[in-house]
C-alpha cells in the first residue's frame, strides 16, 4: 500500500471533523477533490474507512485504526515544523499547556514572565481537573501539564518544581477558631466544603484522613475553588485548600487557618509530560525556565515539613 502523505492528511481532517465540507474548508480544497482522495485511499487499503448513514458519516473499524496512526503523524509533523522554525528564528512556536484548576492562581504570572523572555512563543492554556488532565496527557494533546499529584503506573514523567501547602480554613467567626485544642477527629466531624471527585486536592485530603481512620462527609461538593472560598466565608462550612488559592483571603482575614495537628500538608507542584513526548526547542526552553524561576516565584510563606503521604 503506497499511501501519500497528502492522502493521510486529508483522511485525518475528514475523520476528525466527520464532515467532508469542513475538511475541504480546512484544507482549502474542493469537496469533490477530498472525496476523490478518500476513495483512492480506500481502494489502496482494500477496506471502507467511512460508512454513511443518512447525511452523517462514521468511521469504520478500519477507519478508526487508521485515524489513530494519522493523529500521531499529524502531531509529529507539527512538532517537526515548530522545531525547524525555532532553529531558524530562535525560540518560537506554539506551546500547549494544561494546568490543574488550583494552578490558575499562579500559572499566569509564570507564563507572563516566560513570554517576556520569549516573545515569539504562542501559548495555549487549558484548565481542567486532575482526571481531565491525565486524559489530555495520555492522548498527547498537550506538551506539558502542571499538577500537584501525578498519577502512578502510567507512561508519564513528572518533575517537582515548587512546594504547595494545603490548609484547613474557616471564617473568623467559626466556633473552632475559639477552641484551645483541636484534634483531627474533631475537625473531620465538621461540615466540609470539598472539591468534586477526581480533584487532586480532594484525593489528597481523603487519603490523609483514611490513613488516620477517618472519613469526612461533605456538606457541598463544588468544582470551583472560588465557590468553595465564598461558601466558607459565608459560614456554610470549613474547607481544605491550597495556600496558593487563599492568599488574599488570609491577608484580609476573610478566612483563617485552623491549627490542626499535622497541617499544613505540603506536596510538590509537578511538571508532567508523556514519556514518549518529543519536545520542541520552545518546550525545552519552558521546562528549563520553570525549573529555574518557579521555586523562587512560588516560595510560600508557610514553612512546613512535607508529609510522607504527599510523595
Amino acid at each position: 500500500m503506497h499511501f501519500t502523505f497528502r492522502q493521510l492528511q486529508i483522511f485525518e481532517s475528514v475523520a476528525r471533523h466527520l464532515n467532508f465540507s469542513r475538511a475541504s474548508e480546512e484544507l482549502h480544497l474542493t469537496q469533490p477533490a477530498v472525496s476523490m482522495q478518500i476513495k483512492q485511499l480506500e481502494d489502496l487499503a482494500g477496506l471502507p474507512l467511512f460508512e454513511h448513514m443518512g447525511k452523517r458519516i462514521f468511521l469504520t473499524h478500519a477507519g478508526k485504526e487508521l485515524f489513530e496512526h494519522t493523529r500521531i503523524i499529524a502531531k509529529q509533523m507539527k512538532e517537526a515544523r515548530e522545531a525547524l522554525e525555532s532553529l531558524r528564528e530562535g525560540v518560537s512556536g506554539r506551546l500547549d499547556i494544561a494546568i490543574i484548576s488550583t494552578a490558575k492562581y499562579f500559572a499566569p504570572n509564570l507564563l507572563a514572565r516566560f513570554c517576556e523572555q520569549y516573545p515569539a512563543v504562542q501559548l495555549k492554556l487549558s484548565v481542567n481537573n486532575r482526571a481531565g488532565i491525565v486524559e489530555q496527557l495520555m492522548e498527547n494533546d498537550v506538551d506539558f501539564a502542571i499538577m500537584g499529584q501525578p498519577p502512578e503506573g502510567m507512561d508519564l514523567i513528572h518533575q517537582p518544581f515548587a512546594r504547595n501547602a494545603h490548609l484547613i480554613v474557616a471564617p473568623p467567626h467559626h466556633p473552632l477558631t475559639e477552641a484551645k485544642r483541636l484534634t483531627l477527629e474533631r475537625v473531620a466531624a465538621e461540615p466540609f466544603l470539598l472539591r468534586e471527585k477526581g480533584s487532586g486536592t480532594r484525593e489528597l485530603f481523603e487519603r490523609y484522613l483514611s490513613q488516620h481512620g477517618l472519613v469526612v462527609k461533605p456538606r457541598m461538593e463544588m468544582s470551583s475553588n472560588e465557590t468553595i472560598k465564598q461558601a466558607a466565608i459565608a459560614g456554610m462550612g470549613i474547607a481544605f485548600l491550597s495556600e496558593h488559592t487563599i492568599t488574599l483571603e488570609l491577608e484580609t482575614h476573610r478566612l483563617v487557618t485552623l491549627p490542626v495537628p499535622g497541617f499544613p500538608i505540603v506536596r510538590d507542584w509537578h511538571l508532567v509530560h508523556h514519556k514518549d513526548k518529543r519536545h520542541s526547542p520552545v518546550a525545552r526552553a519552558f521546562k528549563q525556565f520553570l525549573l529555574e524561576v518557579a521555586p523562587v516565584m512560588l516560595s510560600p510563606p508557610t514553612q512546613a515539613n512535607k508529609d510522607d503521604i504527599t510523595t
